[in-house]
């Protein structure tokens, strides 16, 4: 069963305890939480205080996607602030096994992330650490950008290292996602979808993620 990820990116600031349970109730699976911090990407967002004000409102997982410089840094803050896992960009720092070894220490899972002009080679010396790869298929920094079709080869790459190595991480896709693109997503292996705007910028949330979880199933 593919897992549908709201981004709160999307959602209402003035509102986010509502806007978070309204997914909830509407059969989300993860809550996807963009951190970011002006200097890896474009945009400030939030930081481990915003975790910690949302672990007591919902209890669906926390997706904690770090974008942000050297989050070896911040790591402990977030396992701290009840994070389920932390996705951090192999791009964003020059110690990358160290710093999934500190989740997996920490006692979080750890994802790992490719941006859409980086590689999977990349990441294929750590994919044993990780419990979840997350494939950028817009640049990170916005919401509401357009999908990036080739972006999709590498979902397929990854779950042909993940056969081939005997491996258990899901595969995540972030960016543009609706309910056109969820078909093409999960067609190539994609087992989580994360969506902001298409969930959010709408008048029946419960609708869009139906809507996503039907596409899933035809994909």
């Amino acid at each position: 069963m593919v897992k549908i990820a709201p981004s709160i990116l999307s959602a209402d600031f003035a509102n986010l305890a509502r806007d978070i349970q309204l997914v909830e109730k509407s059969g989300a699976d993860y809550l996807h939480i963009d951190v970011m911090d002006g200097q890896f990407v474009p945009n400030i967002t939030f930081g481990p205080s915003m975790v910690s004000a949302i672990r007591p409102v919902t209890e669906l997982v926390l997706d904690v996607h770090l974008m942000i410089e050297e989050p070896e840094r911040f790591i402990s803050d977030f396992i701290e602030a009840g994070s389920d896992i932390i996705t951090i960009h192999v791009e964003s720092t020059q110690h990358i096994h160290r710093a999934l070894q500190l989740i997996n220490q920490g006692g979080a899972k750890a994802g790992i992330v490719i941006n859409p002009g980086t590689p999977v080679t990349h990441i294929e010396s750590v994919l044993e650490l990780v419990d979840l790869v997350l494939v950028m298929t817009v640049n990170p920094g916005f919401g509401g950008q357009k999908f990036i079709p080739s972006c999709l080869k590498k979902v397929e790459e990854l779950v042909k290292l993940r056969e081939i190595n005997g491996d258990t991480f899901e595969i995540e896709i972030d960016g543009g996602v609706d309910d056109q693109t969820a078909v093409a997503c999960v067609a190539a292996g994609a087992d989580v979808l994360v969506a902001g705007s298409y969930v959010y910028n709408s008048t029946n949330v419960a609708e869009r993620i139906e809507k996503l979880k039907k596409a899933a199933a035809n994909g």
